[in-house]
């Protein structure tokens, strides 16, 4: 008796004839590998951005949120000490302290406005002082999330603006 092999295989391939369709199936596996990836890259250096952001505010303005400065606004400057102006964020609740010539025994606070929205008790507060109206008096300035808030210098106090003086305003800040 003879032994004789045959082939466990008839030689077809699975995929032979599917070729092209195997490679495209590939392709775009390796495409939305690519895109996820790049989105997770996107996503983490977006936080990382935001993460370094937060820091440089902690190193800028403590926490609460902090700022200072001092300024000749006409407010009981007697004896030739500027005004030191203090805006802080209590948690989302801004307020401004005013030193008038610099003496904390005549201190007074200006209430802003309170902060709305996720993080908001992290929001720095700027503040500065510019005449704005005209009348040579500086007037302080408020800077919230892009968004400026005026304090007119009146009668020896920062207080915000009647109806027509914010009306008169907004008319001399147009070009």
């Amino acid at each position: 008796m003879a032994v004789t092999s045959r082939g466990i295989h008839t030689g077809r391939r699975i995929w032979g004839r599917n070729r092209q369709a195997q490679r495209t199936a590939h392709a775009a596996l390796y495409g939305a590998a690519l895109v996820l990836g790049a989105l997770a890259v996107y996503v983490l250096i977006g936080a990382l951005i935001g993460r370094i952001n937060l820091l440089i505010d902690d190193m800028r303005y403590g926490y609460p949120r902090t700022m200072h400065m001092q300024a000749f606004v006409g407010h009981e400057e007697g004896s030739s000490q500027p005004t030191h102006l203090i805006a802080l964020n209590l948690d989302r609740q801004v307020v401004v302290l005013e030193l008038p010539g610099g003496d904390p025994s005549r201190i007074r606070s200006i209430t802003g406005p309170y902060l709305f929205g996720a993080n908001e008790h992290l929001t720095p507060v700027i503040i500065g002082v510019s005449d704005v109206d005209g009348d040579t008096l500086p007037d302080l300035l408020l800077d919230v999330r892009r968004e400026r808030i005026v304090y007119l210098n009146r009668d020896g106090v920062f207080r915000l603006p009647t109806p027509e003086e914010q009306a008169r305003l907004m008319t001399s800040m147009l070009p």
